[in-house]
Order: structure tokens, then C-alpha cells, then sequence
């Protein structure tokens, strides 16, 4: 794997639009060709070596290419957008739209993210070690399909409306999570190994929420069933099983009505 470094020299003053940023785009060029690739600061159409310096060349194809991003990108949006394959490391912190609708790869995130990272992620891995903002793996704005694959790893905490629309995938959040998670989902599977501010599960018909900590508001639309011991993120405990949000109308499967599941960790 060739490995392309990306150091911010000249940091932008609005925000730069960065959906170049990607193995896909930089596999089969040159330091030279990767530099002159187009980004946008606002209305503004620039070369990426207007902000970055470029070391390194690309490898033949997106999976054989590694991007590293070095220096302070918090208004750097859209990096990893709609990649395939291959690797981006980001050495601290970046802003909004992170791993949006990628569909391979692995995207790593040394810092914070800002809001909208991982919106309809089809597969790959995205881990950020700090925290993500609002609508963290959901649905674009006016879009009812949010995450659909993939995997989403955030060691500290999120903002609101987590997985809205959630299809598919696995979104692993290490710290609390604020209102509004897995609104209107059809599947998927969210882990909250803190607590939750509340609205867990509203509308939602399919898929698995866990919640290690405490639900501040729980919804009256999930009912208890059960405690059942299950195995998730490669540790084995005990759970008060709920099923819901009882209050949606919800698919049949050989005969059985299909229920959403809420798990509290006991």
C-alpha cells in the first residue's frame, strides 16, 4: 500500500469542501496530479496544494492507496466522501460530513468530528477516538434511507438524532448519546455503552438498540418481555429485552409480527 500525506500548510478561513479527499481519487496519480485536484472554499474553486502540502503518490488502485491528513482539519469537511476502498488516517480533528455515503475502506479519526459523518453509509469503517456531533450514521435532510452497512466506532460521545432511518449496519458509540436514536429504523444495530438522553427507538419498527447506562426519557412504546443474555461487541451480558415502538405498524415475517428491540444493560 502507497501512502499519500496531506499536511495543512494554509488553513481556510470558511469552510473547504474537501470530497476529493479520497483513495479513489488519488490512486494512479502522482504527488503533483494529487495537488492539483479541486476543492472548494465556499464559492471559491482552488487546487488542494493551495492548502496542503503533498508527499507521496498514490498506489494503482483505491484499495492499494492510504491518505494521511496531518495538522488541524476542523474546517475541512466531506473527506472520505463516497469512497470504496483503501485508508484515511485523520491525525486530529475534522468537521462535518466525514465518511458520508462511503461504501469501503476504513476511515480513522484521531480527534472530534463535527455533524453528518457516516449519513448513508452503504459499508466500510469509519473510527473516530474523540466525539461526533448531530445525525451521526442517519438519513441526508428530505432522505428517509440513513445508514445502510458498514461500521461506525466512536470512543467518546454523540449529539441528537443518531441513525435516524437507520437500515443496516452497527454503530458502536463509547460514551452518551443525546436525544433522538434510531428514529424511524428499519434495521441496523446502535450500542450506547453510556447513557441516553431519551426519545431512544421513536418510530422505529425493525432493528437492535443496547444501552449500557440509563435512558433519561424512556418512550412508552416499548414493552418489556424479558431478560435474555446476549453477546454484543465481543462481551457476553445480560439484558432487559423491549420490544416497539408499539405505537408504528410493523412488517410481517412467516407469520409474526416483527418488533424493533430496545436492550438495557442490567
Amino acid at each position: 500500500m502507497k501512502t499519500v500525506i496531506l499536511t495543512l500548510t494554509n488553513p481556510p478561513e470558511l469552510m473547504l469542501e474537501g470530497q476529493n479527499i479520497t483513495p479513489d481519487n488519488v490512486a494512479g496519480k502522482k504527488a503533483a496530479e494529487i495537488a492539483a485536484l479541486d476543492v472548494w472554499e465556499g464559492k471559491q474553486k482552488s487546487a488542494l496544494g493551495t492548502y496542503f502540502a503533498v508527499a507521496g503518490d498514490g498506489g494503482a488502485t483505491a484499495a492499494e492507496t492510504k491518505i494521511i491528513l496531518r495538522g488541524d482539519c476542523t474546517r475541512v469537511k466531506r473527506i472520505g466522501q463516497q469512497m470504496t476502498a483503501g485508508e484515511i488516517v485523520i491525525e486530529g480533528n475534522a468537521d462535518m460530513y466525514i465518511g458520508g455515503w462511503m461504501k469501503g475502506g476504513k476511515i480513522h479519526v484521531k480527534g472530534n468530528v463535527d455533524s453528518f459523518c457516516g449519513i448513508g453509509m452503504e459499508g466500510g469503517e469509519l473510527v473516530i477516538d474523540g466525539n461526533a456531533g448531530h445525525h451521526l450514521g442517519a438519513s441526508p435532510r428530505g432522505e428517509w434511507r440513513g445508514m445502510q452497512g458498514g461500521l461506525i466506532r466512536v470512543a467518546g460521545s454523540v449529539g441528537n438524532d443518531t441513525a435516524t432511518f437507520i437500515n443496516g449496519g452497527t454503530i458502536v458509540i463509547g460514551g452518551d448519546a443525546d436525544i433522538h436514536v434510531s428514529t424511524h429504523g428499519e434495521g441496523g444495530t446502535v450500542i450506547i455503552k453510556g447513557n441516553a438522553k431519551g426519545r431512544v427507538g421513536g418510530q422505529m419498527v425493525k432493528g437492535n438498540i443496547y444501552v449500557y447506562g440509563t435512558i433519561e426519557n424512556p418512550l412508552p412504546g416499548f414493552q418489556m418481555v424479558g431478560e435474555v443474555e446476549q453477546e454484543v461487541d465481543g462481551e457476553t451480558a445480560t439484558f432487559t429485552h423491549y420490544i416497539g415502538d408499539l405505537g408504528e405498524r410493523h412488517p410481517t415475517a412467516k407469520g409474526k409480527t416483527v418488533y424493533a428491540n430496545l436492550y438495557t444493560r442490567n
